[in-house]
């Protein structure tokens, strides 16, 4: 069976452009905190940090989620596919509780 990994590769080009904007507003936040900025503005940029955090984790679990599916729809044993189902629903209610 043959994968198509342009969708893999895609995403992660997508993840990790998005990561190092991450990178570089958090290096902008550590340079108005050395420099004495107003908290209100460093407040707003950590704002910023998290919403592009956010949207960046809900698209790699969107992706993990649907190959999980796949996953499990394709496995020969239903009760390892339920378990590995029951993995996947642990790990998303994690990051909901966060």
């Amino acid at each position: 069976m043959t994968h198509d990994t342009t969708g893999i590769d895609e995403l992660q080009k997508n993840v990790l452009s998005r990561l190092r904007k991450v990178e570089g507003q958090i290096r902008g936040i550590q340079n108005m905190v050395q420099e004495g900025k107003e908290c209100e503005d460093i407040l707003i940029q950590v704002r910023a940090v998290r919403s592009a955090l956010k949207s960046t984790t809900a698209l790699m679990l969107k992706r993990y989620v649907t190959a999980c599916y796949q996953k499990m729809q394709e496995h020969p044993d239903p009760a390892e596919a339920q378990r590995k189902m029951e993995k996947t629903i642990q790990l998303l209610t994690n990051f909901l509780d966060g």
